[in-house]
Parts: structure tokens; C-alpha cells; sequence
């Protein structure tokens, strides 16, 4: 938050006043005081012609006990607001404040106003000064309130005497503001200053309200009266005292401008005072110098939601609020922080003097005088600020420290001057040397809360930020590579992907390295790069090289270039299996082996269907269509990307029970069930089908039930098992014992009926064999 120095303020020798229609209402409960709203004002012109900002006054008579009254005026919509009030006492509560809104006519929810708790000076100032809050951003308003509230809750009915509520319409000045909606007209008691000397206002037609309902509690009516004389505040911190002489410091001969110093790191876009619209009139002192820039104070401004096009009228709008003159008080001579920030990370020059010059500041109460002064638009009290305002700090403070060789993570001696105490209970003699972080927070050096407690918890990462070398780098992929263990295997092509938690505005580049030597670089934008690696095996990593030229470095990844090609040690080859069987699904085995000199990653299945399986995988179930030739296409793949494919061609052929040489007694049975409609069937004891064939995989296709037998197979004369058919469901059309040889050849199958006693009978439905 802004504090005054000893040029913080000027007096204005003529302030312009319209006295119009308007009226003000005290709500019920305590101390609370509305500003009522009047219609638009028929003379605004459509669209959003180019207007200076405005600012109005609307004072209290009679505060306390809960009772204010406000002779009834005109303004015009505001979008900024503050308060104040006469003795510099403290307020019995927190002030609060509400507006309403321009776009929905809807009231806001209550806001505590920041407080400027800094010191005035002796106790005879103190007595002379008001109070006052810090400006508060609302947005276009045409309505607002005020209340007081105490620690328990509930409004208090003492206000303060001489409360002044200050409304800044901070106008239209710039060409992208030209394109808002047009202003509108509120309620209140005014005394309106135009931002622009040249700028008249002339009276309406209204008089119901005499100028003097106002005039007597706003001391702004009359411009003869002086500043204090006084020069109580540290010479080694002019920046305290609004009511310092101006005679007490050098800049009150006209200064000589130090030559810009180069800084260590690249400065960063700033949006120039011509660029957010100052008015250069509202600020005639000269400019004042430190010898350097030792250090750099986060604040924060304590505004209200805010839209990132409205930013420039936002900056316009703090520094037309303390450029003009309070009751009771002179005008600042300029806004008090030396850059401000927006939430969109927007960079703002803030007081005058030049953005690459060591400009003493009103920031920080007793360490204006070796510091520079960085204020965050909005309210950080309890939420954070967003990455893109924290690396915007972090850059505008990177580079101001950079052009006298400071690093943003050192500590610095910096000497106190006031005698006071900071927020965390830590007191500071005026005089006396003190060791701050190089960037630090307001809080650190004077007791507020600003920057709020959420941004304050995020002052180590901007320091961090500011500093390097940058922050949470890490690889993430590599592209043209598979991963096995530890190992990347790689053809040769990779491309390397990273993050990093250092925003990229502070980043100057990232390096690929191979083998500690750099393969390719980029900009600080970057998330990858490409290379190419020589076969063989190598170390890769990611160096990023902060602005400041500190560097960091990712843990290596082991990377193997190779280009040998899985082998298929194994080709593939289909073979029966046991399951149901019928002229499109014949079930079937497919085996295979794979491998490869560094690291298998797959197998895949192309044709006649798509699979994967794993390296270790040697086999899968599927089924083939009987009496067509089917080729079966795999495919072996290393992490390298190398693949291999191999294929063979395969026709499971079916062998009906007419086909076989018979003995004893079989009957015919017919059924859908059966496999080609019919089956053959025998309770004879030695009774057999003997089969014929030429192939590498055969299996026995039976029905089975709870009254079927057992039958004896002979492989090619030989007796190879004794097959039990009986089930407790009735089952046909089951494969139900198979055999399968490494080559094709001759071979016969021959069944013999057991006559298994008291289930004797067998129930056949031919052969099925893979040619």
C-alpha cells in the first residue's frame, strides 16, 4: 500500500466543484450510511468518448451515534472508493465498505477497507492529520455504503467525525478504453475535482442543495492553507510524512537524472504512465533519487475484483486518488509504488522519474529510502496471486536488483528509518542496520498485513523465481524411445519433453545434452527437443538456463541406440484345443517365441485378427474357420522401435463320422446339435471308427451327458488315453481330447467303445485336423 513522502503531496490552487440534485439515507442499525442513486444523466453521450478522471468527495455532517446526514448532489459513476476522517484516532471496528453495480444494479458484499496505519509525524500533526484508508477497487458503480464494525460482529453507532467517503471515476484516457460502456450517474454530497486543470464543470440546473450544506466540513473548499511546517521524519526516510517540509529534501532543487544502469537480466515489458493515462499535471514536483536499489517490497493494493482491461483505469484510478487533495490534507505528489502488476502479470510504471532509475518511493515506511516498492492490483488476503502476476514480480524485481549486481536470493543490511515495529513483533530503531531478504514484503518492515497473508506465503517463490536457477525441472517422455528398467532404447531419433515451475518469461533457454555435451537448444518457452544419438550407449539430460545465467540440470537418463531386430525363434503355428466346435469356430491354439539381443517389448497379432501379448507370452487361445486357409501374420517389437514379422498359413479341415472305417454296431442319429447335422452312435463293447489323415494337430469332436461312457484313443496304433464322455449337462459338439505333433504327417486315429457298465454308450461327431 502507497505512503506518503516528503514530495507526497502538493497543493492544488484550484479545485472545481457542481453542486447537483441528490440525496443520502442513514439505514437502520448502527452507523451505517447509504449514498442513494439518481437516474442517468441525460446529457452523457452514448458510446465511450475519451473523459478525465473525476474525483468526489462526499462528506458527513454530524457523524456519531449512528446518525449522518448528506445534503443531497450528483456524481458521477465511480469505480474506486476510500475513506477517511479528522484526528488521526483509530477507528472503533474495521471500516466496510459496499457498492452497487453499474451493469447489474445489484450491491456487492461487504469489503474491509485497508487502513493507512503508517506515522504522521508528532503528536501536534496527528491531531491535525485525518485518517485514512487505502483506495479500494469496486468496479463502475453508481451507489455505495458504509459501516463500522466491531470485533464481535456487530456495526458500531460511533463514527468518526469528518467521515469523507472519496469516489474516483477514473475517466476514459487511452485508446483501448474507448470501446467501454458509457458512464453513469450516482447520488452523494460532492466536491468534484477534474484530474484535468483545463477541465470545467458547470453548475445544473438543480440549486435545491445550497453549496454550503457541504462546504463547511470539507476543508478542500479553500486552497490557501499551507502544509505543516515540520521536518520530523528521518532524514534517512523522507517517505513517512505527508506533512515533512519540502525543504528537507534535495529534490526540492531540481535533481540531477543518474544515467541508466544496465542490469544483469533482460527488463521486462512495462506499461509506460503515458500508457495507463497519467496526468503528469496532477504530478509537478521533480522526481527524487536513491543511490541505489538495495532491495525490493512486495505489497499489495487491497482492491476488489477487478477485470485485466480495466487495470489501466485501476492504476489511474489509485494514483488520481492521492493526487488530490483530502479534507484537512494536501495531495500526494504521486502514486507511492515504484511498478505495479496486474493479475495477468501486466507490468505498470508507477511513480515517476524513469522505470530504469533508482526512484525513491512511498511504499514502505522507514526503508523507502535503499528500496524499490512493487504493488500486486488486488486482495491477497486470502487467496493467492496468480503465476502469471508472481513471475511478473519476479522479473520487474530480478531486473531492478540486476542493475547493481544483486541477487535476488542474497540478504542485505538496510537501514531503519523510523523507530518502529513490523507485523511480526520485531522493532526497529531509526538509524540502526537490519538484515532483510533482498526481496521481502511490507509486513517484514512495518507493522500491516499487507501484502495479505496468502500473497506473503508466496514472496519465497518469487524470490526463488527472481533468482534461479530455475525451479522443478524434470524430464517427463521421451518420443522415439521405449522404456525398459532404467534404459531408453532408441533407434537413434529422440525427443525430449520437460517442465519446469519457473514461468518461461524467466527462463533464457533449455540445453539437450548427450553425454554432458550440449545436442540442441532452445528457447525458454520450450517443452522439448530432438536429437539424434550414435548407436551405442549414452547419458541425456536437460540443462535450463535461468536469466540470471544460473543453470540446473535434470538426473541423466540412460539411452541405447541399437537397430537389431527381434527374432521369432519360434514361427508362429496354430494347433487344436479342447472347446465347442462348429464349421466357423474351430478352437485352436496359436504358439510362438520371440526374441531380441536387448529388450523385447511385444508381440502382436496382425492377421487375422489384432492382439497384443507381452514379451514373456508364447501362446493364445482363438478359433479358426474350418476348410479355409487362413494365414496368421505376428509381429515382434524391441523398446527400440525395431520389429520383425513372421507369418504362416493354416486349414483346419473336419473329418465327419461317415468319413471313418467302422466296426461293430453304430446307429445314426440326426440334430441340429450335431456338428453337419448327424452323429453316429454305439453301446457295443469294442465297437470303433478308425480315421485317415494328413496333418500336424487332430482332436476328437463327441456329445457328452450323464449316461455317456468312455472310449479308448490309439494314435497310429498305439493307445494314447481312455476318455470319460460322461457330464452332468448335456453337452455337443465338444473337443474334448486333442494332439498336435511339431510337423505335419500320416496319422490314424482309431475309438473304441469301452461299454463302460451301466452308461455304455458313445456318441462321436467326427474328427477335426489342421493341414
Amino acid at each position: 500500500m502507497s505512503r506518503r513522502t516528503s514530495h507526497a503531496y502538493r497543493p492544488l490552487s484550484l479545485k472545481r466543484r457542481a453542486w447537483l440534485t441528490l440525496g443520502a439515507v442513514v439505514l437502520g442499525g448502527g452507523g451505517v450510511v447509504t449514498y442513494a442513486v439518481a437516474s442517468p444523466s441525460g446529457d452523457h453521450a452514448e458510446g465511450q468518448a475519451k473523459r478525465p478522471p473525476k474525483v468526489f468527495d462526499l462528506t458527513l455532517k454530524g457523524a456519531g451515534s449512528g446518525k449522518a446526514e448528506l445534503p443531497q448532489t450528483d456524481t458521477k459513476e465511480f469505480s474506486l472508493l476510500g475513506v477517511d476522517w479528522t484526528g488521526h484516532n483509530r477507528l472503533n471496528g474495521t471500516a466496510q465498505v459496499r457498492a452497487r453495480s453499474v451493469k447489474t444494479g445489484e450491491w456487492s458484499a461487504w469489503h474491509d477497507l485497508d487502513l493507512n496505519t503508517d506515522p504522521l509525524g508528532d503528536s501536534a500533526e496527528r491531531a491535525a492529520s485525518p485518517s485514512e484508508s487505502e483506495p479500494m477497487w469496486v468496479g463502475p458503480s453508481d451507489g455505495v455504503q458504509v459501516q463500522i464494525v466491531r470485533k464481535n460482529g456487530t456495526t458500531s453507532s460511533d463514527l468518526p467525525k469528518g467521515l469523507t467517503v472519496r469516489l474516483v471515476d477514473p475517466g476514459v484516457v487511452t485508446e483501448a478504453e474507448t470501446k467501454a460502456e458509457p458512464a453513469a450517474y450516482v447520488a452523494g454530497t460532492v466536491s468534484e475535482t477534474s484530474a484535468s486543470p483545463t477541465d470545467s464543470v458547470s453548475p445544473t440546473d438543480s440549486t435545491s442543495a445550497a453549496p454550503t450544506d457541504s462546504t463547511s466540513a470539507s476543508p478542500s473548499d479553500s486552497t490557501s492553507a499551507a502544509p505543516t511546517d515540520s521536518t520530523s521524519a528521518s532524514p534517512s526516510d523522507s517517505a513517512g510524512s505527508p506533512s515533512a517540509s519540502t525543504s528537507a529534501s534535495p529534490s526540492a532543487s531540481a535533481p540531477t537524472t543518474p544515467p541508466a544502469r544496465p542490469s544483469t537480466v533482460p527488463r521486462p515489458p512495462i506499461v509506460s504512465r503515458a500508457g495507463w493515462g497519467a496526468d503528469e499535471s496532477r504530478s509537478p514536483d521533480p522526481s527524487e533519487y536513491n543511490a541505489d536499489v538495495k532491495a525490493v517490497f512486495v505489497h499489495h493494493t487491497d482492491d476488489g475484483a477487478y477485470t485485466c482491461d480495466q487495470s489501466a483505469a485501476l492504476v489511474r484510478g489509485i494514483y488520481v486518488y492521492h493526487t488530490s487533495p483530502k479534507p484537512n490534507e494536501d495531495a500526494w505528489n504521486d502514486i507511492g509504488y515504484n511498478f505495479l502488476v496486474d493479475k495477468c502479470g501486466t507490468i505498470f510504471e508507477g511513480r515517476k522519474g524513469g522505470v530504469d532509475q533508482p526512484v525513491l518511493g512511498a511504499h514502505t515506511y522507514g526503508w523507502n529510502r535503499e528500496s524499490a516498492g512493487i504493488a500486486v492490483l488486488g486482495d491477497y488476503t486470502t487467496a493467492g496471486a496468480s503465476n502469471a502476476a508472481l513471475s511478473s514480480v519476479a522479473r520487474i524485481a530480478a531486473w531492478k536488483l540486476g542493475q547493481y549486481g544483486v541477487d535476488p536470493a542474497s540478504t542485505v543490511s538496510l537501514k531503519a528509518g523510523a523507530t518502529q515495529t513490523n507485523y511480526f513483533g520485531k522493532s526497529f530503531t531509526a538509524g540502526t542496520s537490519y538484515t532483510f531478504n533482498r526481496i521481502s514484503a511490507h509486513r517484514d518492515g512495518f507493522n500491516t498485513v499487507c501484502p495479505g497473508g496468502s500473497l506473503y506465503a508466496q514472496v519465497p517463490t518469487i524470490r526463488a523465481w527472481a533468482a534461479g536457477p530455475v525451479q522443478g525441472l524434470k524430464t517427463t517422455t521421451v518420443d522415439g524411445a521405449g522404456l525398459s528398467g532404467s534404459t531408453y532404447y532408441t533407434k537413434g531419433a529422440i525427443t525430449v519433453h520437460w517442465t519446469a515451475t519457473t514461468p518461461s518469461s524467466l527462463i533464457k533457454n533449455f540445453q539437450l545434452l548427450v553425454d554432458g555435451k550440449t545436442a540442441a537448444t532452445t528457447s525458454g518457452t520450450a517443452t522439448s527437443a530432438g536429437t539424434t544419438v550414435a548407436l551405442g550407449s549414452h547419458t541425456v539430460a536437460v540443462r535450463a538456463v535461468h536469466q540470471s545465467g544460473k543453470t540446473a540440470t535434470t538426473a541423466s537418463l540412460n539411452v541405447m541406440a541399437e537397430t537389431t531386430a527381434p527374432t521369432f525363434t519360434t514361427a508362429p503355428k496354430l494347433t487344436l484345443r479342447s472347446g465347442t466346435v462348429n464349421t466357423t469356430a474351430v478352437p485352436v491354439t496359436l504358439g510362438w517365441k520371440a526374441t531380441d539381443d536387448k529388450a523385447l517389448r511385444n508381440v502382436k497379432l496382425l492377421a487375422p485378427t489384432a492382439a497384443t501379448y507381452g514379451a514373456t507370452t508364447t501362446s493364445a487361445s482363438s478359433t479358426a474357420k474350418s476348410g479355409v486357409a487362413t494365414t496368421w501374420s505376428m509381429g515382434a517389437y524391441d523398446y527400440a522401435g525395431n520389429s520383425r514379422t513372421s507369418s504362416a498359413a493354416f486349414t483346419p479341415m473336419i473329418l465327419q463320422e461317415s468319413s471313418a472305417t467302422r466296426s461293430g454296431s453304430w446307429t445314426t442319429r440326426s440334430s441340429t446339435s450335431y456338428l453337419g447335422g448327424k452323429s453316429y452312435s454305439s453301446a457295443s463293447k469294442n465297437a470303433s471308427l478308425t480315421w485317415t489323415f494328413t496333418g500336424r494337430s487332430v482332436s476328437w469332436v463327441v456329445s457328452r451327458a450323464s449316461s455317456s461312457g468312455q472310449a479308448y484313443v490309439y494314435v497310429d496304433g498305439v493307445k494314447a488315453a481312455t476318455v470319460d464322455l460322461k457330464s452332468s449337462a448335456t453337452l455337443y459338439r465338444q473337443a474334448i481330447w486333442y494332439r498336435s505333433w511339431s510337423t505335419s504327417a500320416k496319422h490314424t486315429i482309431k475309438i473304441v467303445v469301452v461299454g463302460t457298465s451301466g452308461r455304455p454308450t458313445i456318441t462321436t461327431d467326427g474328427l477335426i485336423y489342421i493341414k
